[in-house]
């Protein structure tokens, strides 16, 4: 908790610095694009003010209400956030849409905004860099997507640059508008991946089948557990919940059977790192229930895709 809310702390300073020289230097030479490029880094710092709530409220032990414990709460944090960033990206679009359809006069953006914005991709790339590490360090899914959106903002930073500078040099400001309509789409278009990405894990859902992979073959690797199925996955923010079913020789006894559990339960956890828990359903050998809705079995994971399995 203590890196993350550090992490926090210097991203909010550090994309306070550059949100507030774009947006400033932006109006003053009349560059919506810089504008535009300002609004996106001002989005980095509720994305870091949200990280460090969440982080406190994700680091509280289970309870009654909550016996999972609370590390989703990144998880909603970063949905919301997905939100927040569309809709600025929304506000962007409108405003320019109505500039250029009005086609009232603009002026050509100063060398201010070059300048700023030259600055901001240094900065960026520093703050990248950073996040990326710390997030790797702590396996903090929050920190490492921040690294990758701030990764994007340096492209997208950079053709800012490119383009303000070809609207200086061809003397066009509607270039700038262009521009800034671009970045409005890029923008909405994170929020809508983001949202989308935290969705796979709100619904328990799994998109790596390399994991279910891991589990049979950790099933196989002990003597006596046979025909795995019923496997579940499913991720609380950075940790791994596993069920699945086992079939045993149904003349053990419990004792018997509850040993080749653990000895499954030991397997998973060395071939899956994070697991934070594992369930196993012991079964005799060869009784299969006639309707099983849940989870997968090995050949569900043998499908190249997603899509394959959706159609078999």
């Amino acid at each position: 908790m203590r890196v993350q809310t550090r992490v926090s702390l210097v991203g909010i300073l550090g994309n306070g610095i550059l949100a507030a020289g774009k947006i400033t230097v932006g109006f003053l030479t009349g560059s919506m694009a810089v504008v535009g490029d300002g609004i996106d880094s001002a989005s980095d710092i509720i994305t870091s003010v949200i990280g460090l709530f969440a982080a406190r409220i994700s680091n509280k032990p289970p309870d009654q209400e909550h016996p999972y414990g609370h590390e989703r709460a990144e998880t909603i944090a970063t949905k919301l956030l997905s939100f927040i960033i569309a809709f600025a990206g929304f506000q962007l679009l409108v405003s320019t849409v109505g500039q250029l359809i009005s086609g009232e006069a603009v002026q050509v953006p100063g060398i201010a905004a070059l300048v700023v914005t030259a600055v901001s991709i240094l900065g960026k790339a520093g703050l990248a860099l950073y996040k990326g590490r710390a997030g790797r360090a702590i396996d903090s899914p929050m920190l490492v997507a921040d690294a990758k959106n701030m990764r994007n903002d340096i492209l997208l930073s950079a053709g800012v640059l490119a383009g303000v500078g070809l609207t200086l040099a061809l003397e066009l400001p509607v270039l700038d508008r262009i521009l800034a309509l671009i970045i409005s789409l890029f923008i909405i278009k994170t929020g809508i991946q983001i949202f989308l990405e935290t969705s796979v894990e709100l619904m328990d859902g799994m998109n790596d089948p390399e994991l279910y992979r891991r589990v049979f073959a950790a099933v196989h690797r002990v003597d006596g557990a046979q025909h795995p199925h019923k496997a579940r996955i499913r991720r609380i923010n950075t940790q791994l919940m596993v069920e699945l079913d086992v079939e045993v020789d149904s003349a053990m006894t419990v004792r018997q059977g509850h040993g080749i559990a653990n000895q499954v339960e030991r397997q998973i956890r060395q071939a899956i790192p994070h697991v934070y828990d594992v369930l196993i359903h012991i079964e005799p050998l060869g009784v299969h229930h006639s309707q099983e809705a849940y989870g997968l079995c090995e050949a569900d994971v043998e499908l190249e895709s997603p899509e394959g399995k959706a159609s078999s």
